[in-house]
């Protein structure tokens, strides 16, 4: 075998071996994958081969939580290249690797690094690969090597042009210059020119990590952190349609964890935190199941659904049990670290400061693990807190320790307010007010408490906004202020009712009874708490007006669920609609800070979602469910969802037209009882009665608009035919792509007769369809021909055809199959020209093997000839050698013939011939 041969051959057995590994990494197989990746590895024989199986190994073990192992591959890969690193570099190290950035990047900026030209040399690409791979281990076993990976990927990118790689090195370098060295706008330009990379150049394959990280670890230290969602949720997109697991399952906690620091309806937060548990679950990435495990637990206690408000321990978490094994496993540090920023702040709320302290102190020796995690945000500011309350019962020594760590965290705090107010001024605010509480500077701390309201207010952090109000209200009544207290508490609790923290709601309850019945600030939204009096006979006729007056379903649907959440005084309400058999969610409406908030949904309709009990008894009855008050005892008080989310006003209202159950309204309330009176029910019910007929009608309109779009899309593109004709054989009316297909004019129309377009040989068939015509009024698609112009034919497919008998004409729609046909015909001409080649190659094959066969004996007989001629040709010739050149001349030609003989028998197809097997 030839050298080339080999390398082919080997090459083709690598790749096999490389997919089958894939193949069963991607299907969770990760046992077999983990073998044949690791037998692969001793196989590879050049850079590039090395990088891909070092990539796909490190994904392996990255999931499997062995990050160590996953750092091992990566650094025995780059040890092939030279670059011996240790896996736990000096910070010397790292630092150095990052001034070479500023010192390659010169006087350009970084916005010029988009126009650096692609990268081409193979082993930096590879090399590039494996460090994208290195990042997320290292980042979980050591600060320096994480610094270090990425700032090596993008001074590879500076030296040798850019690349897919060189994105996700741009943005995870926001990751570093920022938390780490201080630069945080020169993150976010690095960051958003990793963006534009993708943006701009196509470089896409690390798209889903790109945007993951943009998102996660750059936007929230300069911009909004909910301006981090969009690219979540498009790295989630794009990380399901490559098929990458971890990225899919990194980004699904991410984005609860988003959702979680921005101050979301908590409902909403625990299902998007249990979707990317279930997800982390199916692909058994171990790493981020702990993650998101430990996020419900604090949810599912903020929620009032654990049995002890502030810890997590119910029948799906053990706290005691995931403590014990982080403790010993060091390479869950990262996890363990997020972990312990959960627990403090469940124990913060739950007022329990000491363990709240000691958990953050947990967490503060593996900070480095989260470094640019949003959860560091939260480390500092309920770490503070947390302090803050502790200082008022301390002894001297530990008060003074907590005053050293409270400005410690403020300082960290301050110094993120100023690159980002949006989001840390109002955590900046609330630690500085508990700082001049705490030194007794009375005018500072109210001053701070009402910027830390205002900013938290003005930004949607509902959850900090009912904190500071809390923290206000204790304030207040330590200086003797009780009406004042009274009125922050107030805030406070519904502040945490809006943000569905009903287990602190019941804590703030037990401790303030009066809270219970205190009304909902008239300020705070103006559908709760109005009087019915303003719902006027004009205010009705309007809404009315509005719900009928709209034909466009999507539109309608918000339409009808604002007005329902006006007029009803709800919180929040679901439009559920029937496309099948079973009910489904067509949309979510909220009461958001200055407006109702409408979110057009197709998901099933959940007992996670609404009480189903309730729903089920609607359907059923077509009768209207109301529950004054939710808490007291009830026909429904068995629901799981009653149980669970404490709603106080349910309000489920059937959508009807002429019998038929159209939709249903579902409202609630979970600020106050009696909320749905009998005044606003008559006129949600009115407003029913139009919005099922509006309903209705929309959907008739979606779908014929839906088919009309469908059909002008096709008659645009002149993809189809359309043909208008009677059966005195006129063309009434056609499109332009039908006169294409026949090579007639529109103004040959007139004199066009269907009946002389079509070739004789398929009149027959024309007759068929017609009779099928007039029996049905429609008939089954068909080919057939029609003549051109020129007199050459067309091949076209009569995909429909319709009669209208009040009108005596018919519609067709015609295919032209001129194209299908050529292509049809290029396919036979192949078949037959491999099945020639097949043909020639066999006899060539076969030709070459007989003559091989046969030029063994020829050879022989001549060279047998030459000896025997030597010996007759000598002074006294060799009479008996020449005889027994003779004898084997002899041998040798039935030799030959016996091949062509075996030869002929083989062709003829004989049956086999056994002779015995001599051996010499």
């Amino acid at each position: 075998m030839s050298e080339d041969s080999w390398d082919r051959r080997h090459e083709l057995t690598f790749a096999l071996e490389l997919q089958r590994g894939e193949c069963e990494f991607l299907t969770g197989a990760l046992a077999e994958a983990e073998q044949r990746l690791a037998a692969l590895s001793s196989r590879a024989t050049n850079t590039v081969e090395r990088a891909t199986v070092a990539c796909l190994r490190a994904d392996l073990y990255t999931t499997l939580d062995q990050s160590s192992r996953a750092i091992a591959v990566g650094l025995d890969y780059l040890r092939h290249l030279a670059i011996d690193w240790s896996p736990h570099p000096t910070e010397e190290v790292a630092r150095r690797e990052y001034d070479r950035i500023w010192s390659q990047l010169g006087s350009r900026t970084i916005e010029d690094l988009i126009e650096l030209p692609f990268m081409s040399d193979p082993s930096s690409l590879a090399t590039l690969d494996v460090l994208t791979k290195l990042g997320p281990p290292s980042l979980q076993t050591d600060a320096n090597l994480f610094s270090l990976v990425i700032c090596r990927a993008v001074n590879l990118s500076l030296e040798g042009g850019n690349c897919d790689g060189s994105c996700f090195a741009y943005v995870r370098l926001g990751m570093v210059a920022g938390p780490r060295f201080g630069d945080y706008q020169a993150g976010f330009r690095f960051g958003r020119l990793g963006h534009d990379l993708i943006e701009q150049r196509g470089l896409t394959r690390f798209q889903a990590r790109t945007y993951m990280s943009f998102g996660t670890f750059v936007l929230p230290w300069t911009r909004h952190v909910r301006a981090g969602r969009d690219f979540l949720l498009r790295a989630l997109q794009a990380a399901n349609k490559t098929g990458d697991l971890n990225c899919a399952a990194y980004s699904g906690g991410h984005l609860a964890t988003n959702l979680l620091a921005t101050g979301d309806p908590l409902v909403n937060v625990q299902r998007e935190t249990e979707n990317a548990l279930a997800f982390a679950q199916k692909t058994r990435f171990g790493f981020v199941i702990d993650i998101t495990a430990t996020q419900l637990g604090l949810i599912r206690t903020l929620r009032g659904l654990t049995p002890r408000f502030g810890s997590f321990d119910d029948g799906q978490f053990n706290e005691l049990g995931i403590e014990r094994r982080f403790a010993r496993s060091p390479h869950l540090a990262h996890a363990a670290c997020r972990y312990w920023i959960r627990k403090l702040q469940a124990r913060f709320f739950a007022g329990e400061y000491a363990a709240a302290v000691e958990a953050s102190s947990g967490a503060q020796s593996l900070l480095w693990t989260v470094v640019s995690h949003f959860e560091t945000a939260e480390y500092h500011f309920y770490g503070a807190l947390s302090r803050a309350a502790s200082c008022d019962s301390a002894p001297a020594a530990e008060r003074q320790h907590n005053v050293e760590a409270l400005t410690a965290h403020h300082k960290q705090l301050q110094a993120w307010a100023d690159n980002c107010p949006d989001n840390f001024e109002n955590r900046a605010a609330l630690v500085g007010a508990e700082i001049a509480r705490i030194e007794g500077h009375d005018i500072n701390a109210m001053r701070l408490y009402e910027d830390a309201i205002r900013s938290a207010r003005a930004n949607g952090f509902i959850h900090n906004e009912a904190l500071a109000n809390e923290l206000a209200a204790r304030f207040y009544a330590a200086c003797g202020f009780e009406k004042m207290a009274r009125v922050y508490l107030q805030d406070a609790r519904y502040g945490y009712l809006r943000w569905g923290a009903d287990g602190k709601v019941r804590q703030l309850e037990q401790l303030h009874p009066y809270l219970r019945d205190a009304l909902v600030p008239a300020s705070r939204t103006a559908t709760i708490g109005g009087p019915v009096e303003r719902l006027d006979v004009g205010a009705v006729l309007k809404a009315a007006q509005a719900v009928s007056g709209e034909i466009v379903l999507d539109e309608l649907i918000k339409t009808l669920l604002r007005i329902a959440i006006e007029h009803a005084g709800a919180e929040r309400g679901l439009l559920i609609l029937f496309p099948g058999d079973e009910p489904r969610i067509a949309a979510e409406a909220t009461t958001g800070p200055s407006q109702v908030e409408v979110t057009l949904r197709q998901t099933p309709a959940s007992p996670a979602e609404l009480p189903e009990s309730v729903l089920q008894t609607v359907i059923r009855t077509r009768q209207s469910v109301i529950l004054d008050d939710a808490s007291a005892q009830n026909p429904f008080s068995a629901d799981v969802y009653l149980c669970q989310t404490h709603v106080r006003s349910v309000l489920c209202l059937p959508l009807v037209k002429q019998a038929k159950l159209i939709g249903v309204l579902y409202l609630e309330n979970n600020l106050a009882s009696h909320v749905f009176t009998p005044a606003r029910i008559s006129v949600l019910e009115l407003l029913a009665s139009q919005a099922a007929i509006s309903l209705e009608n929309a959907r008739l309109y979606n779908d014929l608009r839906e088919r009309e779009a469908r059909i002008r899309r096709l008659v645009d593109a002149n993809i189809i035919g359309i043909v208008i004709w009677d059966f005195q054989g006129r063309i009434v009316e056609t499109n332009q792509a039908f006169l294409d297909m026949v090579g007639y004019a529109r103004e040959d129309l007139a004199s066009l007769r269907w009946t002389e377009l079509t070739p004789a040989e398929w009149r027959d068939v024309d007759d068929q369809a017609f009779a099928e015509l007039k029996a049905t009024g429609t008939s089954q698609p068909r080919e057939k021909e029609y003549f051109r112009k020129d007199g050459s034919r067309v091949p076209v497919l009569v995909a429909r055809a319709i009669f209208e008998w009040n009108r005596d004409e018919g519609v067709a729609f015609v295919f032209d199959l001129t194209e299908r046909k050529h292509v049809e015909g290029a396919l036979r001409d192949a078949q037959t020209n491999l099945a020639h080649v097949a043909r020639v190659t066999t006899l060539g094959e076969l030709a070459a093997s007989i003559a091989h066969e046969v030029n063994q004996p020829l050879a022989a007989i001549v060279a047998n000839a030459e000896a025997g001629l030597r010996w007759l040709r000598r002074r006294i010739p060799d009479v008996d050698a020449a005889c027994r050149s003779m004898e084997w001349i002899i041998d040798d030609g039935n030799r030959a013939s016996e091949v062509i003989r075996r030869v002929r028998a083989l062709a003829n197809k004989t049956s086999l011939e056994k002779v015995p097997f001599q051996r010499h």
